[in-house]
């Protein structure tokens, strides 16, 4: 099994900047891409971006694209997400998930972490 931790969340005022970090442990051997993911009070969770593992290949939400980046680090085994010019609408538990297979469903999540933007 795959364990993932989050963590980075705060809070933050509008146009400022916070990076989050999805620590992976287990057997992570096997992946395919790791996603963020967000949901806000009383929303659907809603896809924000992914990385592939080998290519690092990002694919972003149009929302968030030019703003956030996506990054891995191999040797630690952990994604980022540089989050810049932050709006309050980007506030949300904020969650990373692992993904083993490319066809496949995302097999692993983390706890999520709280990005609260005030304005």
């Amino acid at each position: 099994q795959v364990q993932l931790v989050e963590s980075g969340g705060g809070l933050v005022q509008a146009g400022g900047s916070l990076r989050l970090s999805c620590a992976a442990s287990g057997r992570t051997f096997s992946n395919y891409a790791v996603g963020w993911f967000r949901q806000a009070p009383g929303k659907n969770r809603e896809f924000v971006a992914l990385i592939t593992w080998s290519g690092a290949s990002t694919l972003y939400n149009i929302s968030v694209k030019s703003r956030f980046t996506i990054s891995r680090d191999n040797a630690k085994n952990t994604v980022y997400l540089q989050m810049n010019s932050l709006k309050p609408e980007d506030t949300a538990v904020y969650y990373c998930a692992w993904k083993t297979k490319s066809d496949g469903e995302y097999d692993y999540w983390g706890q999520g972490t709280q990005v609260t933007v005030s304005s």
